[in-house]
């Protein structure tokens, strides 16, 4: 979550294993205690408290150092973004195979089964700990009364995260509490119901915790997160009228304790000025120089996603051109997708030029080449392991600047390891599900003040040279860059086209002037205005799903990209089966009976 630091919130990895140890090691073996597991004495004060709710904070990566992989990574790009029209595996065919499987939509060979697995664990992990959290705390005294019910809230807040990740993977899930003794529950509640026990945690978790984070440590739950959270799984649920009241009681009431970022640069980035901004909900708050020795608490569960050329390595999550193509703007700066059939055409790589007009947003979500990539220099050829394989694309969201001071010292490639925030939940995104709540209650007009909104902050900044006072690569094809280090340029609205300092570029954005009156096309902008805010964060699949417009989509999308990678004409028919993702089998069979495999898998 949004952890302040890594001293005050976050702690060494071997601490975590030993709180771990005690929350569900295994009592009846020979009646021998776990070897280094801490016994509830140890742990029966605030101090033991508290560790344990950083360490159920801690789950939410729950990655190789503690016991996890890929498939559990806090920014969900497996499950969210692979999966859709995003991005693609990247890297090279023989390379993490379980997720070329994943994205071929063949989720029931043994090689996924094993990321299902790793996020199986990941999520329920993160509930044992939530709920060793409430049981201990309802053990020790001493702890003030305040102190006490921001506990508990946080715990439940977390509990309710972690049921949710659960709940739009598989949708039929057990709901586990704190007084469970039995864990070989079945999962029968109904899609809806295991919904509402979410809500449940989350109402409770809203009347315990206090307004402002407590300890004054930005990434803890508060009264507003909370509230804000059950917005989100109101739009999961279709109930759109209720999601309209709390949203917008989260968006009218929260005393300006969010708010969007000023530019979009600020939202995904490595400079510590900006980590606990106003934007973030909720997000896993890697760490650095905490003295953990293999760089373990940073972001581990996004090291492979960085360009292939050196010093960074593995070239995964990539771009598809699919989504390259869709900030493509027309005239009035608005989507192209949004008034021309044709604005999928494009199939070769989109690189550098100033003749088709993009919204900013493009080269802050994508490296393509001839654009710089940050302050990393000019993305090229060489940032690509195999672009006939996964395209000529750079993930750039979670990549640290490379002055920013985010990158690990240490650790198995540490330049692939920061302490960007992986958001998980943003206002951006809270202010359009409240767009796509108000667009299905039929009063259009206020979502389209929404998408205004969001697209003026989209238009404050662009890209700018980056590494203009070193780079003589980047000087010698765009001479007005030397001299000119700044990562972000002003973005001069209403001027034709501005080369002079983005000659790779012609970036324009643009406003919806004319009121709304039709739905069709008030929810199509909506879900457009999604996909470009929030690309390659791992929530477009999930979006396509809850909607219901993930058939047609992934088909659309498949129809035309499989032209231009040829491994995609192999993909499965993505067909109702995939409207859940199949619980692990593994889990099935631990369960003796309890659990019941979703429909068609």
């Amino acid at each position: 979550m949004n952890m302040r630091t890594g001293h005050n919130l976050l702690v060494g990895t071997a601490f975590l294993i030993l709180v771990g140890g005690v929350t569900y090691s295994c009592k009846d073996f020979l009646d021998v205690a776990p070897q280094g597991a801490l016994d509830q004495t140890t742990l029966s004060n605030q101090a033991g408290v508290e560790g344990t709710l950083i360490a159920a904070y801690r789950a939410l990566d729950w990655n190789n150092a503690v016991g996890g992989a890929w498939g559990s990574a806090a920014s969900n790009w497996v499950w969210g973004s692979v999966t859709s029209d995003d991005a693609h595996k990247g890297s090279d065919a023989n390379d993490q195979a379980p997720i070329a499987d994943i994205e071929l939509y063949n989720w029931g060979t043994g090689l996924a089964e094993g990321y299902l697995n790793d996020k199986w664990r990941a999520v329920w992990e993160g509930v044992v700990r939530s709920n060793a959290t409430l049981r201990l705390l309802s053990k020790v005294s001493g702890i003030s009364p305040s102190d006490a019910a921001s506990i508990k809230g946080e715990a439940l807040f977390l509990r309710a995260h972690y049921h949710f990740e659960a709940w739009r993977m598989w949708g039929n899930i057990p709901y586990y509490f704190e007084t469970d003794a039995d864990f070989n529950k079945p999962n029968n509640l109904g899609v809806d119901s295991a919904a509402k026990l979410i809500i449940r945690d989350l109402d409770t978790a809203f009347a315990l915790l206090p307004a402002d984070p407590r300890n004054s440590q930005a990434g803890r739950a508060t009264k507003w997160k909370a509230l804000a959270y059950k917005g989100r799984v109101q739009m999961y649920r279709g109930d759109y009228a209720g999601a309209l009241t709390t949203l917008r009681e989260v968006r009218d009431s929260n005393g300006g304790r969010f708010a969007l970022e000023t530019s979009f640069d600020h939202v995904w980035t490595g400079f510590s000025q900006f980590a606990n901004g106003k934007e973030t909900i909720l997000a896993y708050e890697a760490s650095i120089n905490d003295g953990e020795p293999n760089g373990n608490n940073s972001n581990y569960g996004e090291r492979l996603n960085f360009p292939y050329v050196d010093p960074f390595c593995c070239g995964f999550h990539q771009p598809s051109q699919n989504l390259v193509n869709f900030f493509a703007v027309n005239d009035s700066g608005l989507p192209l997708a949004v008034t021309s059939a044709a604005w999928n055409t494009l199939d070769t790589s989109f690189s550098a030029n100033t003749t088709v007009p993009v919204d900013p947003r493009l080269d802050w979500t994508a490296g393509r080449d001839g654009v710089p990539y940050k302050d990393w220099g000019l993305h090229s050829k060489a940032f690509i392991r195999d672009r006939s394989y996964s395209g000529p694309y750079s993930p750039k969201k979670n990549v640290h600047e490379k002055r920013s001071g985010a990158q690990s010292p240490v650790g198995w490639n540490s330049f692939q390891l920061n302490s960007v925030h992986i958001h998980m939940y943003r206002y951006a995104d809270l202010l359009l599900l409240l767009a796509e709540a108000y667009v299905e209650t039929g009063q259009l007009d206020s979502a389209r003040l929404i998408v205004n909104q969001i697209r003026a902050r989209a238009g404050k900044t662009a890209e700018g040279c980056g590494s203009g006072s070193t780079d003589t690569v980047l000087t010698n094809r765009y001479p007005t860059c030397v001299g000119h280090d700044e990562i972000a340029l002003p973005l001069v609205q209403g001027a034709s086209r501005d080369t002079l300092m983005t000659p790779w570029a012609y970036y324009k954005i643009g406003q919806y002037t004319t009121p709304w009156t039709v739905q069709a096309f008030a929810r199509t902008a909506v879900r457009y205005e999604r996909r470009l805010e929030l690309a390659m964060e791992g929530q477009r699949f999930f979006d396509l799903r809850r909607r219901g417009d993930a058939d047609s989509v992934i088909a659309n999308y498949l129809a035309v990209e499989k032209n231009r990678r040829t491994w995609l004409a192999t993909a499965a028919p993505f067909t109702v089966r995939h409207h859940e993702y199949p619980i692990p089998q593994i889990q099935v069979e631990l369960s003796h009976g309890a659990l019941t495999q979703n429909p068609q898998w």
